[in-house]
């Protein structure tokens, strides 16, 4: 049977492709978008529109009010396209915010809604370092330094507001994506994750899972072990015709 969902972030690289697979399970689906221009793409596809700013937290609680969705996915970012080097400096910035003050937003939102799952998007590349490859016990980077501190900061503050949330909550901890949307047609070294099987994991995380899980193809850097034995996810997966 269909769930009520909030997409949050659904115009973003991974919600593109989540957002039909979730239509196509079933679910009914509102996702937000901060242009009205993106909202028509959403309504096109057969999805709810809901135009509000995650840091407008009388308006994200007005708008989840009314829709009360069961579960809320959290894939919001602030990044440029193409990751151009020329504006990730200002753009790490506000990416920390969203994923600090948004994501407090949005769980106090999804809190007073009656929202009993809670889905949410981080990064494989935040541990500190240690022996690898990292599994999802290891302690993350609090002692990074310079621009990546305050990418770590917005991390860590994620995920934090994100396990301790009076819900049910999931952590998807990508790997760097590449595929369509993303800019990059390839794997990068390291951990990187295909963005249709990103979006596969926070799809079998509407059923399945609890806590941390890392989420990325083969690689030396993290285990992801987990994800493959709780949420049945594999790398591999792409959607079909497209």
């Amino acid at each position: 049977m269909g769930r009520r969902i909030l997409l949050a972030g659904a115009t973003g690289a991974v919600g593109q492709r989540l957002t039909p697979m979730l239509l196509e399970a079933g679910h009914l689906v509102s996702g937000t978008t901060r242009s009205a221009t993106k909202a028509a793409v959403l309504q096109a596809v057969g999805a709810n529109a809901v135009v509000v700013d995650v840091f407008d937290s009388g308006a994200l609680a007005a708008s989840l009010l009314e829709i009360r969705p069961e579960i809320v996915i959290h894939q919001l970012t602030d990044l440029p396209s193409n990751l151009d080097p020329a504006l990730m400096g200002e753009a790490i910035i506000r990416n920390a915010r969203i994923r600090d003050e948004g994501t407090r937003n949005l769980i106090e939102a999804a809190r007073q809604a009656g929202t009993t799952r809670l889905i949410a998007q981080s990064i494989a590349w935040a541990y500190a370092p240690g022996p690898l490859p990292h599994d999802e016990q290891d302690p993350l980077d609090i002692a990074a330094e310079g621009p990546r501190a305050i990418s770590m900061n917005g991390v860590i503050a994620l995920e934090r507001r994100v396990l301790e949330a009076p819900m049910h909550a999931i952590v998807l901890r990508y790997g760097q994506f590449y595929g369509p949307g993303t800019g990059f047609d390839a794997p990068k070294p390291g951990a990187s994750v295909h963005i249709d099987a990103a979006a596969y994991a926070a799809l079998l995380a509407v059923d399945r899972g609890t806590g941390v899980y890392n989420v990325a193809e083969a690689n030396d850097q993290v285990s992801t072990d987990r994800a493959i034995a709780d949420l049945g996810w594999h790398a591999d997966f792409r959607r079909s015709g497209t």
